[in-house]
């Protein structure tokens, strides 16, 4: 069964299998941006404040009675430190993508996404047809131009990312302009921003500085820099309202566990508690690439493109021989074969410094 297309999967070098790697790799290739994932005492604390709870399933969707009181204390907190009206806990970032993307597109309305926006809404936006329009990369005047010469009879929606996962580049500033100047909602999925850029490591709007607006929707994980799992929407308590009632992967999804929430309740606290020595140890990182390498990444990612599979194989297997796990990204992730690192502070400074020789020795392209 599914024999031919798995072969033609191996053929082009494009299969994927679930491993276990040796605990010795250096992992430069996970989104623990924040290296939360090994810090037991803030598991164990969240283990005791989970187990202090009435019921430890979340039972049912949140709107049966699978909402607990620590749902409702992370939702709080997210609005709280991020200046939003109100918020919803999913069970993961796709879910909060088809979310937003099912039930806020109305019939009149189009959603402008950027081109390499993530899978979860590029999935999302297959069922919406017409209603679709897709503007360059990163690129604001692509977009204003768009939405000059298509302008909906309903609303107008953009949907961008904080940081973009597979390139490590940020949104520019300007979206947050033309979704206030069209009176557009502004969709900023900030998987890879939260915990990663910002005065106070809150993402894209913090990077800025950009006064929380009501047509502003913050859509983010809590797993990568948060350490825990799930997801969560952040908007105005209408638009919030809205989706409790018309999105699909809210009404018929099983609550988020009540321990994953316990972690990002206690992981949020240690970040916005730890936050300047944090941040030192983002940009120390970034300060060790720039010595050796002679680039000064915007962010924790680093990205080297490659012309072919085999070459970008063969590479990540030298990485792996030297003690270094970094992302294979290809097809269909990525148009173009890629070596993804991420500058993870749970890695010591030698180990970056090291890794970063080792690719100059090999005299790759990075981007």
């Amino acid at each position: 069964m599914f024999d031919k297309e798995i072969a033609t999967i191996k053929h082009f070098n494009l299969y994927r299998e679930r491993k276990i790697f040796p605990k010795s790799f250096r992992d430069f290739a996970s989104n623990d941006y924040l290296g939360l994932s090994n810090k037991k005492i803030l598991a164990k604390k969240a283990a005791a404040l989970a187990i202090s709870q009435d019921s430890h399933s979340p039972k049912a969707s949140l709107l049966i009675n699978g909402y607990s009181p620590l749902h409702q204390n992370l939702e709080s907190m997210i609005c709280k430190q991020n200046g939003f009206d109100d918020c919803i806990i999913l069970g993961s970032g796709f879910l909060a993508n088809i979310a937003l993307f099912d039930a806020l597109v109305r019939k009149n309305d189009k959603i402008y996404i950027d081109e390499k926006y993530h899978a979860s809404g590029i999935y999302a936006a297959k069922s919406l047809g017409e209603r679709v329009i897709y503007f360059k990369h990163n690129d604001a005047k692509d977009l204003s131009n768009k939405i000059n010469t298509t302008k909906p009879k309903g609303r107008i929606i953009i949907a961008i990312e904080g940081i973009y996962s597979m390139d490590g580049d940020i949104a520019q500033e300007e979206f947050s302009k033309i979704a206030c100047n069209n009176n557009a909602i502004l969709i900023v999925d900030e998987a890879h921003s939260n915990g990663s850029i910002g005065n106070n490591l809150l993402g894209y709007f913090d990077h800025y500085q950009i006064p929380i607006q009501s047509n502003f929707i913050k859509m983010g994980t809590l797993s990568k820099a948060y350490g825990s799992y799930g997801a969560y929407i952040a908007a105005d308590k209408k638009i919030i309202d809205f989706l409790c009632n018309r999105a699909k992967s809210i009404i018929y999804t099983t609550a988020l566990s009540i321990f994953d929430t316990a972690l990002a309740l206690v992981n949020l606290e240690y970040i916005q508690q730890n936050k300047q020595e944090l941040i030192k140890k983002i940009h120390l990182h970034k300060k060790i690439v720039h010595e050796v390498l002679g680039i000064y990444p915007l962010t924790q990612i680093i990205t080297i493109p490659f012309k072919n599979i085999s070459t970008m194989q063969q590479t990540y297997e030298i990485l792996q021989k030297q003690g270094f796990l970094v992302g294979a990204i290809r097809k269909p992730t990525v148009t173009q074969p890629i070596l993804r690192i991420v500058l993870s502070i749970k890695n010591s400074p030698k180990d970056t410094e090291k890794l970063c020789k080792i690719i100059k020795k090999l005299k790759v392209i990075y981007a």
